[in-house]
């Protein structure tokens, strides 16, 4: 087996026994490294050890990840103004935050019958969220339902939370 040594210098190709005496002798463990090599690459460390910071870096990394959750808001083709400003201005709160939102819009009973006045809603949510949304699914009628899904525009949300540069005013003094 190739063996490498505590210090990460190269030991070169030694018996399995050796490399256990080695081991022992420094009081730490044999690993192997890399079993498909070949010969197979075995370390002497402290296992414990790199098993916790192993465990360390797998935290931090979880901890970087963004969790982005589906929202999903309703709505009816006879929704009232207020009621329809209202579930917009939570949309855009969403966005904001990231995540994605599942726009429904449900159909009773004769409603089915005009499926044009649930895309003129849909239309009307795109247009009120502006360029804060893009379309991750264009609208569908699937059933008594017809849906949309919408994320975060990254570029716009950029662009938006970007101040006008300030104006130098120079002052006369007399």
């Amino acid at each position: 087996m190739r063996l490498v040594d505590a210090d990460g210098s190269q030991v070169g190709i030694v018996p399995i026994e050796d490399a256990l005496a080695r081991a022992r002798a420094a009081e730490l463990d044999l690993v192997e490294v890399a079993a498909q090599a070949d010969p197979p690459v075995c370390r002497i460390m402290d296992y414990g050890k790199f098993r916790y910071e192993e465990a360390q870096r797998l935290k931090e990394s979880r901890k970087k990840t963004i969790q982005i959750t589906t929202k999903e808001v309703k709505f009816r083709p006879k929704i009232g103004k207020g009621d329809f400003d209202t579930k917009v201005r939570h949309m855009l709160e969403f966005l904001e935050e990231g995540h994605k939102v599942k726009v429904s819009l449900q159909f009773r009973g004769r409603e089915m019958a005009h499926p044009e006045l649930g895309k003129k809603v849909l239309d009307e949510v795109l247009e009120q969220l502006g360029p804060i949304a893009k379309v991750d699914t264009s609208p569908r009628l699937d059933g008594r339902s017809m849906t949309m899904v919408l994320s975060p525009d990254k570029k716009a949300a950029a662009a938006s939370t970007r101040k006008p540069a300030a104006t130098n005013d120079v002052s006369k003094t007399a």
